[in-house]
């Protein structure tokens, strides 16, 4: 653990997670909130739970979990969801700098890019973008993407890690727990593991310091649960089991009025 990011978690003590206030919520990261509910209501995709699946090697999937959650997929890991026969992914999370070569057969319902270009024209990029099937697509800027983490984990990354920013996987949770997904399980997201799972370039895993900040502070989430041993045993989330049953929700959350 970095120094800095000693003296963060220092400062934070052991404080349970509490909910962030929605009163105090900026309108625009309301309204942002809000379309995204709308869109993901209108796909059906509200209403289940979640797995996110990362790209660390060794991933611990149940098949259970496959047939009662949704799979949302980070960046290209969707490469080995298809080479392990797992079909389809229901939302694909992706970084705007992410290779496309790396997995020229995407196949997912629906694609949320974090892009700074509306919908519609990200539609005519995609046409020049190897792909098996994308369906409905929306994006999200960077900018609004940190300041969605820092609304759900009540706090700040600045001065965290090289980057303070985290990754796609931790990023994705909180975008789950932000648009009221009924339960979030973390698979193939690792704080020390080398390398991704669908390639065997060893690739030094980044922004390390900042993603076990934010787990530290959102681990106590009702919802939140992982399948790794090792989020379970640092930062320490919840293990997911079977009797993990998530909280009976609406198919859609309550329009916030944006």
């Amino acid at each position: 653990m970095s120094r800095d990011r000693a003296n963060r978690v220092k400062e934070v003590g052991s404080r349970m997670w509490k909910a962030p206030s929605e009163n105090g919520m900026p309108r625009d990261l309301a309204k942002l909130i809000a379309r995204h509910r709308r869109w993901l209501g209108r796909l059906g995709l509200l209403g289940r739970p979640w797995l996110i699946l990362g790209s660390a090697p060794d991933p611990n999937v149940p098949p259970e979990l496959l047939r009662s959650h949704l799979r949302v997929d980070i960046n290209n890991v969707g490469r080995t969801a298809s080479s392990l026969g797992w079909g389809r992914a229901d939302l694909t999370i992706r970084a705007k700098r992410k290779s496309w070569k790396e997995h020229p057969e995407l196949d997912t319902r629906s694609l949320l890019w974090i892009h700074e270009f509306p919908p519609l024209l990200l539609r005519l990029v995609l046409l020049f973008k190897p792909h098996l099937h994308i369906g409905s697509v929306s994006t999200m800027s960077r900018r609004q993407r940190e300041r969605l983490v820092a609304h759900v984990a009540s706090t700040s990354l600045e001065g965290i890690g090289e980057f303070n920013k985290v990754t796609n996987g931790v990023a994705a949770a909180c975008y789950g727990l932000a648009l009221g997904v009924p339960q979030v399980v973390m698979a193939g997201i690792s704080l020390s593991k080398t390398g991704h799972s669908y390639d065997d370039r060893g690739r030094a895993r980044r922004q390390v310091d900042e993603d076990a900040y934010i787990l530290d502070l959102i681990k106590d989430h009702p919802a939140l649960f992982t399948t790794e041993a090792e989020l379970a045993d640092s930062p320490g989330l919840k293990l997911w089991s079977a009797e993990a049953a998530p909280p009976e929700r609406l198919a859609e959350p309550p329009s916030t009025g944006y």
